[in-house]
């Protein structure tokens, strides 16, 4: 397994692997299959593209003999007061890769990244309730839970709550 930073060459398996989580897994991510969908491959191009001009935002992606396997986003906070604070984002591994521990050398590899990032004290994630593994998983590599937010998404008039989690780096 190969993990590494995505780049603009990447933006089509990107595109059609954020695609697939939305598809098999809408309750864990904010973002809607339609609106990805609507974005085309340019817009999920573009998202890569912002590592090229900030180290500040970094997509991950796990290779799998050439096909990428699973992907964990980071950004920091951009506001002043905030700028100690990074995001895990849109983190998946397909079902069927599930296991092999491509989530955890992709989480391994976002904190690894965000502890090079001056001034950076604590890494945030929020993960549905449903998904117990990657709430273990979250644990066993040191994130703690602060908080629930209740209804955190509405999915055709369902609720699905959200554990907010922090790692402290400092």
């Amino acid at each position: 397994m190969e993990v590494r930073i995505l780049t603009e060459a990447d933006g089509e398996a990107f595109w059609n692997i954020r695609l697939r989580a939305l598809r098999d897994d809408p309750e864990s991510f904010g973002s809607s299959y339609e609106e990805i969908l609507e974005r085309g491959i340019a817009g999920a191009t573009q998202s890569l593209r912002k590592r090229d001009t900030s180290p500040d935002d970094a997509t991950f992606g796990a290779f799998e003999g050439g096909t990428l396997a699973g992907i964990a986003g980071f950004r920091r906070e951009e506001e002043v007061k905030k700028r100690h604070k990074g995001v895990i984002w849109g983190m998946y591994v397909p079902r069927e890769m599930r296991g092999k521990g491509i989530g955890k050398a992709l989480l391994q590899a976002a904190i690894a990244y965000a502890k090079t990032l001056p001034q950076l004290e604590q890494i945030n994630l929020s993960v549905v309730l449903t998904s117990r593994e990657a709430r273990q998983l979250f644990i066993s590599l040191g994130f703690e839970p602060y908080g629930l937010e209740r209804h955190a998404l509405k999915l055709h008039d369902r609720y699905f709550d959200h554990e907010l989690m922090t790692l402290h780096l400092i």
